[in-house]
């Protein structure tokens, strides 16, 4: 999730999974739904459960890694995405095209 965007699809299934495991079918009865899922979702502090929300989620570990991009410029990985995807420019000004690669 930190590398690649997921599409909704992806971060839905992930989430259905999440409640399946919570609200399924065990040994052929369905389980018992003792907290709402939006319950579910609130902080521990709060009484939830701190799940997250997973498009959200994924694109605050992208936005981490873009971070990481700007912090340490002088990194490889830093240089190798730069000559490759934003030579003439900054990171936050770039747009990407739809043809280049998932990484």
């Amino acid at each position: 999730m930190s590398v690649f965007k997921l599409p909704a699809s992806v971060c839905g299934e992930l989430t259905r999974m999440i409640r399946q495991y919570w609200w399924g079918v065990e040994n052929g009865k369905k389980k018992m739904a003792w907290m709402s899922w939006d319950r579910l979702r609130l902080p521990k502090s709060m009484g939830g459960m701190g799940f997250k929300d997973m498009r959200a989620f994924n694109q605050a570990l992208l936005a981490k890694q873009a971070w990481r991009l700007i912090d340490t410029s002088d990194s490889l990985c830093a240089r190798f995405m730069k000559a490759r995807y934003y030579p003439s420019g900054q990171l936050l000004d770039t747009a990407f095209s739809g043809n280049g690669s998932s990484v």
